[in-house]
């Protein structure tokens, strides 16, 4: 088994469904860990697994759970991975159920990670913005995103399974500047929830949070490895290409390093 190697610089590698792996400033941060081979898990079906094992990875510093009521973002070997982990950023549900190493941070709360990373988390929308919202004002369940930033590296905002813009406009408007987005996108969509419509960004949305962001570099996630998924990364790359912000975008195989300096995606 080979060890995936540290990156020197600042990168970012898909794995697969949303699994994100974040190279920054010497350290390693995963992103909603799914593992599991392809499957039922209840109401969902997984289609494939990550284009790396968890123990390929080595030791990481930090593990980032968007939210961990649904499987496609926190399968059975994902939670055994996070249980493993030295330090879990979390929204505040899902810390309650993930262990003594689990920190829950509220939407605009920081966290460390090391001496020179901090993680802020911020709002996610899981679901239609006129949906109905439980007694904490969530859409579906709890979610949150995240901003990862430090002195000495990119401003990297990674939306968790989040579908609305306005959302997206807050972040831009609280964080100017914004080095790379990690965009989950897919539409994800199950028959029983809100009629159907998209709880994730559709790809037409996540080209309209590429304009508002303003990032140079755009890399998608959560848009294949699990059914529910209703569009491609075809369907991103079209989007893209149609709102004319095809130059930012990094759709790569996964297991292929996006840098953050500019320089060519490579293979791990």
């Amino acid at each position: 088994m080979v060890i995936l190697e540290r990156r020197p610089g600042s990168a970012v590698m898909v794995l697969g469904g949303p699994t994100t792996v974040l190279d920054l400033g010497g350290l390693r941060i995963v992103v909603d860990p799914t593992f599991d081979a392809p499957g039922p898990h209840g109401y969902l079906t997984k289609t494939a697994g990550p284009a790396l094992e968890e123990a390929e990875l080595g030791p990481v510093d930090a593990v980032l759970v968007s939210h961990s009521a649904h499987p496609d973002n926190l399968d059975t070997r994902g939670r055994a991975f996070a249980d493993a982990a030295p330090l879990v950023l979390t929204c505040p549900s899902a810390a309650a159920e993930l262990g003594s190493r689990a920190v829950g941070i509220q939407p605009w709360d920081s966290h460390s990670v090391g001496d020179d990373v901090v993680v802020t988390a911020v709002p996610a929308v899981h679901g239609p913005e006129d949906a109905p919202r439980d007694e904490g004002g969530n859409v579906n369940c709890e979610v949150t995103g995240f901003l990862v930033s430090g002195a000495d590296v990119p401003t990297i905002y990674v939306s968790g399974d989040n579908a609305s813009i306005r959302v997206v406009a807050e972040v831009a408007r609280r964080s100017p500047r914004i080095d790379a987005a990690v965009l989950f996108a897919g539409a994800a969509r199950v028959r029983e929830k809100f009629e159907g419509r998209p709880l994730t960004l559709d790809a037409v949305r996540a080209a309209a949070a590429a304009a508002i962001l303003g990032s140079p570099i755009v890399v998608p996630a959560h848009y294949d490895g699990w059914a529910h998924f209703s569009e491609t990364g075809a369907d991103i790359a079209e989007a893209f290409e149609q709102a004319g912000y095809s130059s930012v975008l990094r759709l790569t195989d996964h297991g292929t390093w996006i840098p953050l300096d500019g320089s060519s995606p490579s293979g791990y």
